[in-house]
């Protein structure tokens, strides 16, 4: 079995990692109300990226989720601000379950930007605690966290029908921007009082469609995550050689050391699972249901030490707002909370295990 990525996709890493070193100012695009410029995603739509995830019959690209991943990768490097992964992955996946053809050859040439309606109040499995009712043509209820819900010219809205979870088009959502954790990605949320909309999919409950996607949605979240932990492990030793104390650089004191081998080892881990995940899906593996719980509930877990470590050895400069120390723990603690925390993934994944005992 071949582990590495292949060379067409070590050129995509590569492409994507000198566009967004170029073309990407992470503190001008966190003070953008908007999150991004309109120039930025031209570009981003003439590097085809829109169309990642849409098959190529209907204007896209064709590729899977592992060739997603290498590009979140490199999005949570920055952490890159915009709505790539509200639209490109979040929305074109559950667009992509549900059939919503004629919506995703607009996603594909960038002409339509989208975002999810899925999370609401509350823990545990995110599906489970929707209470978003529709009722014919109209949608009533809240959907407290939806990313870029205010630029997006369209969302798709999980709710409650007659036959169970089905998803419906909501056109020009004009979801109220709130404050959150993470400054780089900006929060809304969508206050839905018969508000009209258009069921999407096919008939019936589409609720296994729907856990389909947000198993995809988080393994690409954990990807990012990977990028956020790889970028603060270079910090971490890049600052370690140049800062001095004692008469000599902090690298080479044995806590420091320490604390460096412990981050490696936990970001690798993190990666090989959210690589594994992301193939299963693309495979059809019967693992893939495991992988996906699997990866999210350690991504988190490891992320939040990673970078939590960055900041410690940074010292006291790593708590301050011009290093980008802080950026990238407040991305991966709040990347925690989207799509299955940590703690209900762990739980999951042990009823996935033992549940057939």
């Amino acid at each position: 079995m071949d582990f590495t990525f292949s060379a067409e996709q070590d050129q995509l890493r590569g492409v994507a990692r000198s566009f967004l070193a170029k073309e990407v100012d992470v503190r001008a695009m966190m003070a953008d109300p908007r999150g991004f410029s309109d120039e930025w995603w031209a570009k981003v739509v003439d590097l085809g990226w829109p169309g990642l995830l849409v098959p190529e019959s209907l204007g896209g690209a064709g590729l899977g989720l592992v060739d997603a991943v290498v590009i979140q990768e490199e999005m949570g490097r920055l952490p890159t601000p915009g709505p790539f992964f509200s639209s490109a992955i979040c929305a074109t996946l559950l667009a992509r379950a549900v059939g919503a053809n004629d919506l995703l050859r607009s996603l594909a040439d960038g002409s339509i930007r989208a975002t999810t309606g899925i999370e609401e109040t509350g823990g545990g499995d995110p599906l489970e605690r929707i209470s978003t009712t529709a009722s014919g043509a109209t949608l009533d209820g809240l959907k407290p966290v939806v990313l870029d819900g205010h630029t997006a010219d369209v969302a798709l809205v999980v709710a409650r029908d007659g036959d169970g979870l089905a998803v419906y088009r909501v056109d020009d959502p004009a979801a109220e921007p709130v404050p959150s954790l993470d400054v780089t990605r900006t929060m809304t949320r969508l206050v839905l009082d018969k508000r009209p909309a258009q069921r999407l999919g096919p008939p019936g409950d589409q609720t296994a469609l729907i856990r389909r996607a947000i198993d995809d949605m988080a393994v690409a979240l954990c990807a990012e995550t990977v990028g956020s932990c790889e970028r603060a492990l270079q910090m971490a030793i890049d600052y370690a050689k140049v800062r001095v104390q004692f008469d000599r650089p902090i690298a080479s004191f044995q806590a420091i050391k320490h604390k460096i081998v412990d981050m490696l080892h936990q970001l690798e881990l993190a990666r090989v699972g959210t690589h594994y995940a992301a193939w299963t899906s693309e495979a059809g593996d019967p693992e893939r249901e495991r992988a996906a719980a699997m990866a999210k509930g350690f991504v988190g877990e490891a992320a939040v030490m990673v970078t939590g470590e960055n900041i410690q050895v940074h010292g006291g400069v790593g708590f301050t707002w011009d290093v980008d120390c802080h950026l990238l723990f407040r991305r991966v603690k709040q990347n925690d909370v989207l799509f299955g925390r940590q703690g209900w993934q762990r739980a999951r994944l042990a009823d996935l295990v033992l549940g057939p005992a």
